[in-house]
């Protein structure tokens, strides 16, 4: 029998899904049969019926890219105001670059955004985060080691007429989180994985956006940290109402909360529901979920 090829080893245990390395999908070949889910897109009527109440975040028809690449081919978008929803689909599927897009980090070659019926399409990262009421938080670690976890909040605040409303804002914070309250004078830098992410996710509030574009929550994060900033999430939505966009490798995860699930494939969306009805597709569970 022949030996396997390096290559031939990391293709086989590369990929979705658990179980045995040798049952996992490689992520060439979820993105093949993820194709098969856009042959009937749904249309902008059936995501509006998704939709509760009156749309708050929609965009239609957008394309959009980085440079002369077109990512996402004509993409249309639906959420109430007070709704979560969760993008997932293969690697290079466009997820992230929606909320690029929805944030002015894109090039827009077509399509709008509109936010609360406005048209923020064209406005800048720093317009949208001050006058459209939209935050985006990294997916990366994006604190400042060497800065407090105050100083890290007032920095969130940059776009405040006044230091003082930043400072304000920083205290409602410290009300909320008493694990930030805590380590108020302390270095961000010291901080678990988890506070971290709670400090970004707080640093985006200082700004009071209606608005939180959210990418990679559970990225690099513990199981114990995970379940933490999905509870500060859904008490954003639910009890502030926050209105949420997010990208979530942890597809699983990501539709158990979101009240909506998107599955994009190759720029498009192929697949919409609520996020209850994404966990019980089978063809979903099967490509995305491990099952």
């Amino acid at each position: 029998m022949a030996s396997e090829t390096e290559s031939e080893k990391k293709k086989r245990i590369s990929g979705y899904g658990t179980g045995t390395v040798e049952s996992v999908m490689s992520v060439d070949q979820v993105a093949k049969e993820a194709q098969a889910l856009s042959e009937q897109r749904p249309d902008a009527a059936t995501l509006r019926g998704y939709c509760k109440g009156e749309p708050f975040v929609t965009i239609e028809g957008l394309r959009a890219g980085y440079g002369k690449m077109e990512i996402l081919h004509e993409f249309d978008l639906v959420v109430g105001k007070g709704q979560s929803l969760c993008l997932i689909g293969p690697n290079g599927a466009g997820k992230s670059t929606i909320l690029h897009s929805i944030f002015g980090f894109t090039n827009i070659y077509g399509g709008k955004i509109f936010v609360g019926g406005n048209d923020i399409t064209s406005l800048s990262p720093k317009e949208k985060l001050r006058d459209a009421g939209v935050a985006y938080i990294l997916q990366d670690n994006s604190v400042f080691p060497d800065m407090t976890v105050e100083e890290n909040l007032l920095m969130g605040g940059y776009l405040k007429n006044r230091p003082a409303e930043a400072k304000q804002s920083a205290d409602r914070v410290f009300e909320k989180y008493t694990r930030l309250a805590d380590r108020r004078h302390q270095r961000a830098g010291t901080l678990s994985g988890g506070e971290r992410r709670l400090l970004e996710i707080s640093r985006a509030l200082i700004m009071n956006p209606e608005v939180l574009l959210v990418d990679e929550p559970s990225i690099g994060l513990e199981p114990r940290f995970i379940d933490m900033v999905f509870e500060i999430l859904a008490d954003l939505q639910n009890v502030e109402g926050k209105t949420i966009v997010m990208v979530e490798q942890n597809a699983k995860k990501g539709l158990e909360f979101a009240d909506l699930g998107y599955v994009l494939v190759s720029g498009q969306l192929a697949l919409a529901g609520t996020g209850t009805e994404l966990l019980e597709n089978p063809e979903v569970g099967r490509l995305f979920l491990g099952g």
